[in-house]
């Protein structure tokens, strides 16, 4: 919608559509993201095309009937969504989503991805375009996120939705749960909480539906329910979270809009660094 440049969704082998020659890839669709998603939902109906389109996340709202309207209909369309929070910075809380992210988790039948690095974005694409029975939403940062170190069972488990990133010896005593930009947060709470002798355990949830597919067995591996000490962490809203931590965990989220100024200034205004979390970590091992 207008947006290619910042999305990123150009590749050196586009060539556009236009009146004047019909043979490219690539549709610039314009300004208008209710368009380009029904447009969409027409492609994957006509079938033989995968169709994919991009906006910034809080633009999905112009997109919002389209949107469920793929998952209504069951077709393969894929929704990339970048710029998903108040990371995004300068542009305020009028570009800053909040509560997008539960919204579009709460849509039945739409997998809503929110990958922490290059590995889970490519296990995302993959699920996304071989899931034939409903479209795909694909959340994005805008700013880089640092790759996370992964043995070969945990990249398989990456298409579980939701997996066990760091580990400690036996039962844990804390567990925190995170997804997209604020897992390189959790991984950082879990090393300091580790060198203070705490059995810290980090679960990456970039995919809550598939996640919450799963059998029985896998979920009480990952967040065994002996485990009452746990803490969500994302910069969106908080709501969603307390159907994994239960109502004696903690959420480290959003429960108001965003402000005008640089993502890191913004991360530390809202609670999102490491003393926040290991703050809270405190207070709830000290309950225990």
């Amino acid at each position: 919608a207008d947006l290619a440049g910042s999305n990123l969704t150009l590749w050196k082998g586009c060539k556009g559509i236009s009146d004047a020659d019909a043979s490219g890839n690539y549709m610039f669709y314009g300004v208008r993201e209710f368009g380009m998603s029904a447009i969409m939902n027409g492609v994957a109906l006509h079938g033989g095309l995968i169709p994919y389109g991009a906006t910034f996340l809080m633009f999905m709202e112009y997109a919002r009937n389209a949107v469920r309207m793929s998952a209504l209909m069951k077709q393969r369309v894929l929704y990339v969504f970048t710029h998903d929070s108040i990371g995004l910075g300068e542009d305020g809380p009028t570009h800053q989503p909040i509560e997008q992210l539960t919204s579009l988790r709460t849509t039945p039948n739409l997998d809503t991805w929110r990958p922490c690095d290059a590995v889970e974005s490519a296990v995302s694409w993959k699920y996304a375009l071989e899931r034939k029975q409903g479209p795909s939403a694909l959340i994005f940062s805008r700013q880089n996120l640092d790759h996370q170190e992964r043995s070969a069972e945990q990249i398989a488990d990456i298409e579980r939705g939701g997996y066990i990133l760091k580990d400690c010896a036996g039962e844990p005593e804390l567990i925190l749960i995170s997804t997209g930009s604020e897992v390189g947060l959790a991984v950082n709470a879990y090393n300091a909480l580790t060198e203070q002798g705490h059995k810290v355990r980090v679960v990456s949830m970039p995919c809550t539906s598939v996640f919450d597919a799963q059998d029985a067995e896998y979920k009480q591996a990952v967040l065994p329910i002996e485990v009452g000490a746990r803490i969500a962490i994302e910069a969106a809203h908080a709501d969603f979270w307390y159907k994994y931590v239960g109502l004696d965990g903690r959420v480290i989220g959003m429960t108001t809009y965003g402000e005008s100024a640089p993502a890191n200034q913004l991360f530390e205004m809202f609670g999102f660094t490491l003393d926040d979390v290991l703050n809270v970590a405190a207070e709830l091992l000290d309950d225990e």
